[in-house]
């Protein structure tokens, strides 16, 4: 099907070698997730297992508790984090991606369709499937679009690590694990048990 066509696009056509853009990835019409990551399309592979779920509401509910009543609100995937390059149009947007949770202090970037800018801090909780994506690409996305802290958790090994972005690059912390309590630099104040969420 011609991409050039917008009125009739139903879904990316994996061999066009372009760029996609967001005002694209509004006219797909298709049941699976996706993301564009500097236009290229990646498709999410089969739907996160029951561990992966839990532990997303879990930290999500944890933030939200705590969250109440306070500038900064968090988000659970699906939830479009557009990441502009340059311009704001929506033809200009060449990636967009659905991070399991995302914390976003200023309301600016809030608006109908999600977030518009990067969040302040990012949770990604790895699957058989996404680790090289999480790990590779995303490292380097987040890093460059300026979210100041990335936690990176790993369900099988019960851990936890946090990027935080210093003069422009993540410095990692240790890994944290069942008997630890992790704090966050965005969001002063929090604090989660590792023990509560790694208690399965």
């Amino acid at each position: 099907m011609p991409r050039e066509d917008k009125n009739i696009v139903k879904e990316p056509d994996l061999s066009y070698g372009g760029l996609y853009s967001y005002a694209d990835y509004l006219e797909w019409n298709l049941e699976e997730t996706l993301e564009l990551i500097k236009g290229k399309v990646f498709k999410k592979t089969a739907a996160p297992n029951r561990l992966h779920q839990r532990l997303s509401l879990h930290i999500a509910s944890e933030f939200y508790q705590f969250l109440k009543g306070k500038t900064c609100k968090v988000y659970e995937a699906p939830f479009d984090v557009r990441l502009p390059h340059k311009s704001l149009r929506n033809e200009d947007i060449h990636t967009v991606v659905q991070p399991d949770i995302c914390v976003i202090c200023d309301p600016e970037k809030l608006d109908v369709a999600g977030c518009l800018g990067a969040p302040d801090l990012i949770v990604e909780i790895l699957s058989p499937g996404n680790n090289q994506k999480e790990l590779q690409i995303k490292y380097a996305l987040y890093e460059e679009s300026g979210v100041k802290e990335y936690w990176i958790v790993y369900p099988v090994e019960q851990s936890l690590i946090i990027l935080l972005l210093v003069n422009g690059k993540y410095k990692p912390s240790r890994s944290f694990t069942v008997g630890d309590v992790v704090g966050s630099s965005c969001v002063e104040g929090f604090q989660m048990n590792l023990s509560e969420l790694f208690q399965e």
